[in-house]
């Protein structure tokens, strides 16, 4: 008897439609998977004959969904391209933090352990540099409110620095202007504080994903290592591990470059008396994580602060940070890099500059990992693939 007949035999006996349709399912399942060879160890048994790929029909559609699927890929990149570039930061991050927590694990702590003692100390830094910089803050505002009519003065008398600054360039009048616009410095105002929203949020989903990514890395990295076939899967996973390595060295590389950034803002501002010496040289080594920009940033407010003691001190200190500009990216930074991620200076170089060029400053930082990453891809299977042709 037919699945069809044994339905309709149960609506004549009496049971309900829903029990019938659920009989012609159960029985259904039963011959599929008869018909399939299911068993205990294969649960969803053989799959079936193919298709036959020859035919037009077959092939103008998957033509057209393979089309539409690039439309829609691209699509989907335009529109969530700025999270796309948070999470590939994110785990940038994540990696590079990874080398301090194996190295916790294989002298006996959980990875669960190593990981909160990598945050602990990251966040003891981060608090530590705020405790240096709110007071500050504060201390320079409740300074600047009092020294602001002493300040106006300078600036009407034409005999001093500033008043000669403000005769020529109008500083006054253009402030002003820029001030009582028709509504374009409150928009300005308001822009500003979209942007600083923006970067909290931007800041705060970072931390949180490179947290998550780092306790799980072990489990991304198994599933990387699970995309490259069966065959070639063993070399996938030593080209892997030393990408990573790389970018760990990385990591460890700039850490070193900026603290020689924060030791020498700190040895400067204490032998030529620029104040809050502790603080400029924490901001300054937080800031030259940053490549390209980040000392020139450092060393401008560096030169501004000194600015306040004399105004030859803050042009011998923007002279000092052009000279320090010079060296760290021409000479300390090519070698630290050729060392810990064995790239060339002038790569070193080049891939900043694309980076910065392509993703700002974001770009800039994953450069250089980047760059040492195709260049082991390069030389371990481009470069033998193209000795054998």
């Amino acid at each position: 008897m037919t699945p069809t007949h044994r339905a309709d035999a149960g609506l004549g006996s009496g049971d309900g439609p829903d029990k019938a349709t659920q009989q012609v399912l159960d029985e259904m399942h039963a011959d599929a998977a008869a018909e399939a060879g299911a068993t205990a160890d294969n649960e969803f048994g053989e799959a079936g004959r193919r298709f036959d790929r020859s035919a037009p029909f077959y092939l103008g559609f998957v033509g057209a969904l393979g089309v539409a699927c690039a439309f829609a890929l691209s699509y989907i990149v335009v529109a969530v391209g700025q999270i796309l570039v948070l999470i590939g930061l994110a785990f940038f991050l994540a990696v590079g933090l990874d080398p301090a927590v194996k190295w916790l694990y294989h002298r006996g702590l959980p990875r669960q352990g190593g990981v909160a003692v990598i945050l602990l100390a990251a966040f003891g830094l981060f608090a530590l540099f705020l405790a240096f910089a709110v007071p500050l803050a504060v201390t320079q505002a409740s300074h600047l409110a009092r020294d602001i009519p002493s300040y106006l003065n300078s600036l009407k008398n034409h005999h001093t620095t500033i008043g000669k600054l403000n005769f020529k360039y109008h500083i006054v009048s253009r402030l002003q202007k820029l001030l009582k616009g028709n509504g374009s410095s409150f928009k300005t105002v308001l822009g500003g504080g979209k942007v600083v929203v923006d970067l909290v949020g931007a800041v705060f989903l970072v931390v949180v994903l490179s947290v998550y990514m780092l306790v799980d890395l072990p489990r991304v990295k198994r599933g990387i290592y699970q995309l490259a076939p069966r065959s070639r899967r063993a070399r996938m996973v030593l080209l892997t591990d030393e990408i990573i390595d790389r970018v760990g060295g990385y990591v460890l590389g700039d850490l070193f470059t900026s603290f020689i950034a924060g030791a020498g803002t700190l040895l400067w501002a204490l032998v030529l008396g620029i104040p809050y010496a502790v603080f400029l040289g924490l901001l300054v080594a937080l800031l030259d994580l940053i490549p390209i920009v980040g000392s020139t940033i450092g060393g401008l407010i560096v030169s501004l602060v000194a600015l306040t003691v004399s105004v030859p001190l803050a042009i011998a200190t923007a002279i000092f940070y052009l000279l320090y500009r010079f060296l760290e990216d021409y000479l300390l930074t090519p070698r630290v890099m050729a060392r810990t991620v064995a790239v060339p200076g002038l790569v070193t170089v080049i891939a900043t500059i694309v980076g910065g060029a392509l993703l700002g400053i974001i770009g800039a930082l994953v450069a250089i990992p980047i760059a040492a990453a195709l260049k082991l891809i390069l030389d371990q299977v481009a470069a033998p693939s193209l000795e054998k042709t």
